[in-house]
């Protein structure tokens, strides 16, 4: 294994390249969690794991619960599935909670107030189901508690993190929230922290390796103790080698496998793609070429493009009524046969969100 195979084996095993998957949970799932912060972006990131699909039964998957949406980890919004929040909350909660300190001592929420507030929600959401942002601001005036900006923002989370509530069906673009036993009836057991520390650990290296224990600490939110605690339990279950004087980790047998020319997939990369975010090194997803006379570009994963497996350049929208206009920018000379996949992957782009 090269340094050179590293961003290959990666959308290898992120199932960018080779996908079998047929569902967006299966997608989800297989990635333990998906950024999602900016939601259209995370529908295509699905969509890219997943041939065929469109944008209408991604949708449609997020609104009937199959995925789910909420704070966890780092901590952002994230996808993840029924069968795998609780534990994910359960484990990330804590360093969640400790980096969100200063903004609700900022506004006056101490643990007593949140809990009130939190357990006021999950009544008001048993009456009333599934409520907007908005809407759940009013129900707290209506109770003479003045929730609005950030301190609803964190009263929310909070909610989200003690595993009372997550996200609900859309009310046509408006994100609606719902309580957490309504919409994840089903979990996969995990009864202490060394049980979903390992669980993670696993899925992370497999689903994202090679990668390096700073790469799974920066992508959880967790140490780099913990991941060398989860790395040493799990042991031989694991492959690691050494690239560069750094230790990486992945799936057993996965060096004994070379990189195709067919496992080098061209695509518009989705912003917050987790071919980017999992990693603290971005740099060896680039195709960053000493150009006489052009600068070297700023590494970015916003509205990149990639060619060959290897990011090459940029990409920005104009969304109108009926279409969607997509201008690229490359940081490498395209050959006529490159330019080729750059027009495909916009075609694929565009045929996605108008569908």
């Amino acid at each position: 294994m090269k340094t050179a195979d590293i961003a290959t084996y990666r959308l290898i095993n992120q199932r960018v390249s080779g996908s079998a998957f047929t569902k967006a949970a299966e997608v989800v799932s297989w990635l333990v969690a998906m950024q999602s912060q900016e939601y259209a972006m995370a529908k295509w990131a699905i969509r890219l794991r997943l041939p065929r699909s469109t944008e209408a039964k991604i949708e449609d998957a997020f609104n009937k619960g199959e995925i789910l949406r909420t704070h966890l980890m780092r901590p952002t919004w994230h996808f993840v599935t029924p069968a795998d929040i609780r534990w994910l909350l359960f484990l990330t909660k804590p360093r969640v909670h400790m980096l969100n300190a200063p903004y609700y001592r900022k506004n006056g929420l101490d643990n007593r107030i949140l809990k009130k507030y939190a357990d006021l929600l999950a009544k008001i959401l048993q009456e009333k189901t599934h409520l907007t942002r908005d809407v759940i601001s009013e129900e707290f005036s209506k109770r003479k508690i003045k929730a609005t900006g950030e301190k609803l923002a964190l009263i929310l989370m909070y909610a989200e993190l003690e595993a009372l509530i997550c996200s609900g069906p859309r009310q046509g673009k408006q994100f609606t929230y719902a309580l957490l036993d309504e919409r994840a009836t089903a979990e996969k057991r995990i009864f202490n922290r060394e049980e979903a520390l390992t669980e993670l650990v696993s899925r992370y290296f497999i689903s994202r390796g090679p990668a390096t224990l700073q790469d799974f600490a920066l992508w959880s939110g967790l140490t780099v103790k913990d991941a060398k605690a989860g790395t040493d339990i799990l042991g031989s279950q694991l492959d690691s080698r050494i690239i560069d004087n750094q230790a990486y980790f992945f799936q057993k047998g996965l060096a004994d496998k070379r990189p195709s020319l067919k496992t080098k997939p061209s695509f518009l990369l989705p912003d917050y793609d987790e071919f980017g975010i999992s990693y603290k090194n971005k740099s060896l997803a680039f195709n960053i070429l000493d150009v006489p006379g052009k600068k070297k570009p700023i590494i970015t994963f916003n509205h990149s493009f990639v060619i060959d497996g290897l990011i090459a350049g940029s990409w920005k929208q104009e969304r109108k009524v009926k279409d969607i206009k997509i201008e690229t920018s490359s940081f490498i000379p395209l050959t006529t046969a490159k330019s080729k996949k750059v027009e495909k992957a916009v075609k694929d782009y565009r045929s996605f969100f108008r569908t």
